[in-house]
């Protein structure tokens, strides 16, 4: 009884005809054989399983065959070729340099190429997977790859040619070999099932050809253990149940789901597809590849993209037909936002269903802009009227019968850019502060703390409007409280005791600060002051001008450094107590 040998190794290709997807190449490589043209080392290049070593061998053979055929390819009936095919010839040499990568095993290699063939014309070696040497087994084999004696012929290989150094890369004629088509695959394997009398469906060879991601020698693999599952009968279902792929029915009952809006049809269908143990994670990237094939078969300018049999074309074709561009570029923009965020999200189901929920909606007709879009606008903050000023010794009006809607007592309105002097004259009882000479106003919006207005707006709403009179003491004591109560701020507490709140008239402020960067911290925790003296001075029409003051500096307020600093200085028993102790003031 025959040994059973698995496709990969029986169907291996003998000549340059049988190797597949590779024409281009083969012919070249036939025509420098056949012109008698050969270079001194080769680099073949390209993923695993299109047929690199394969040529190599090929070749190595056919430089040898003393009879070669018409077509250019070898006898395989003189010596050399019948040593080769019994795996006997020492004319030709294969290393791997997967585990041969070390200096000691390129000089023995060295060695071996100064004896010159027992039989034929060439000796050729093949280095196998070269990108693995190191750096010093690379130096070492320079001088030979250079200039090798006549007889020696070079045949290297690599999957990862960027690893391969310079130096080498200039030593050989470089060939890069495709990766192998999904149509030469399906092709080869059915001359292989036919060859092997095994009956085989087109759709399975194109699930087969399409799990292999172009390696000729991953494809045959599959065939193997697929045709071994189906004992001998490949079809469709057997193969997707064989590989575990998830069948193209369900992407497309869910695009009729997303066409339809209908949600809880996607739901059931991703419910179904988990019960069959499928990984979400799998599924997304599957459903976000099955919308770009639709994208491109949609356009007859693009379909070639689309590796698949005529006959799929022609469906995908028909079913991208029923969507617009426009839909599979945000369709597939939510696929792969999915994707990325699905590694850190904590409820990795909730983050699929909501995938789909959003795939519904993509059609219908005004859609929402969800959080996070970035496609949404904010909505404009309706101004709140501030009621004038009462005029001095005249009572309040009496509320309306409708709620007065008080002012937002939590944005600074206005902000002062410059000042002339840093003075500002205190308000008599009978008349009003004048502004100072040099301060002008400019209006300002305030986007920092506009979330934390609101909400104060909407508590004030909620009171009636306060307009009980105060004192300069009283709001300078509720100004000091607020101070102590935040005693971690320290930049926002430091601005204060500095910047006091100076009436301007009415209940109108104004606070004076040094640089733009108190201006920002004040800015920010404005809303926040506003509220706390409201309360505490029981008013709510206080408002605070913010000012910067570009006259004189204002007087420098010491850290406890410089103030133990001073004490050193002016003080002989402090001195003579740091001194003695050996102090250090840093």
């Amino acid at each position: 009884m025959e040994k059973y040998l698995v496709s990969a190794r029986k169907y291996r290709p003998s000549t340059f005809n049988s190797v597949v997807g590779q024409k281009a190449l083969t012919a070249t490589l036939k025509n420098s054989i056949a012109t008698d043209r050969l270079a001194h080392a080769y680099l073949f290049c390209g993923s695993r399983g299109v047929g690199k070593t394969s040529c190599a061998r090929i070749f190595a053979k056919t430089i040898n065959c003393t009879n070669r055929t018409a077509e250019g390819d070898a006898c395989n009936e003189c010596d050399s070729c019948r040593a080769f095919n019994e795996n006997r010839s020492l004319n030709i040499i294969e290393l791997d340099a997967a585990s041969n990568n070390s200096v000691d095993d390129i000089r023995a290699l060295v060695d071996q190429v100064q004896i010159p063939p027992t039989s034929g014309k060439y000796r050729v070696f093949i280095v196998d997977e070269v990108h693995m040497l190191s750096q010093a087994a690379f130096n070492a084999f320079l001088k030979t790859l250079e200039e090798p004696p006549g007889y020696v012929v070079f045949i290297l290989a690599t999957t990862e040619k960027h690893k391969i150094i310079p130096t080498i890369l200039s030593r050989c004629q470089i060939y890069d070999f495709n990766r192998i088509t999904i149509q030469d695959m399906v092709d080869h394997l059915t001359y292989v099932a036919s060859q092997e009398g095994i009956s085989v469906e087109s759709s399975a060879l194109n699930v087969i050809a399409r799990k292999a991601d172009g390696a000729m020698r991953d494809a045959l693999s599959i065939f193997d253990q697929v045709a071994a599952s189906s004992m001998g009968n490949i079809t469709y279902q057997s193969t997707i149940e064989n590989l575990n792929i998830l069948d193209y029915e369900y992407y497309t009952r869910l695009l009729d789901a997303f066409l339809n809006q209908d949600v809880p049809q996607a739901l059931l269908i991703y419910k179904e597809i988990r019960e069959k143990g499928f990984d979400s994670l799998f599924f997304v990237n599957g459903l976000a590849s099955h919308l770009r094939d639709l994208m491109v078969a949609r356009d007859s300018k693009t379909i070639c993209l689309l590796e698949a049999s005529d006959e799929a074309r022609k469906a995908m074709a028909e079913q991208a037909s029923r969507c617009t561009p426009q839909f599979f570029y945000k369709a597939m923009a939510l696929c792969n936002d999915a994707d990325l965020n699905y590694r850190t999200a904590s409820n990795k189901q909730f983050l699929v269903e909501l995938l789909l929920i959003k795939l519904c909606q993509l059609l219908s007709p005004s859609p929402k802009k969800e959080a996070g879009d970035g496609e949404g606008q904010l909505k404009k903050i309706t101004p709140v009227n501030t009621p004038q000023q009462q005029p001095s010794g005249t009572q309040p009006v009496a509320p309306q019968s409708t709620p007065v809607v008080p002012p937002q007592p939590v944005v600074a309105t206005t902000v002062a850019t410059h000042v002339a002097t840093r003075s500002i004259p205190q308000p008599t009882p009978s008349q009003p502060m004048a502004r100072p000479s040099g301060l002008k106003i400019q209006k300002l919006s305030l986007k920092g703390g506009l979330k934390n207005a609101e909400v104060a707006a909407q508590t004030a709403v909620q009171q009636q409007n306060r307009n009980n009179d105060f004192s300069d003491q009283a709001i300078d004591t509720a100004w000091e409280t607020y101070i102590s109560s935040h005693p971690t701020a320290h930049i926002l507490t430091n601005t204060m005791r500095v910047a006091r709140p100076k009436r301007v008239e009415g209940t109108r402020f104004v606070i004076m600060v040094e640089n733009p960067g108190q201006v920002e911290t004040m800015k920010s925790a404005m809303p926040d002051i506003i509220a706390y003296l409201g309360n505490q001075l029981s008013n709510d029409l206080i408002t605070i001008d913010i000012a910067i003051n570009e006259g004189e500096a204002s007087p420098h307020v010491w850290n406890s450094r410089e103030v133990l600093a001073h004490m050193v200085q002016n003080s002989a028993n402090m001195k003579l107590f740091v001194e003695r102790f050996e102090l250090s003031l840093g």
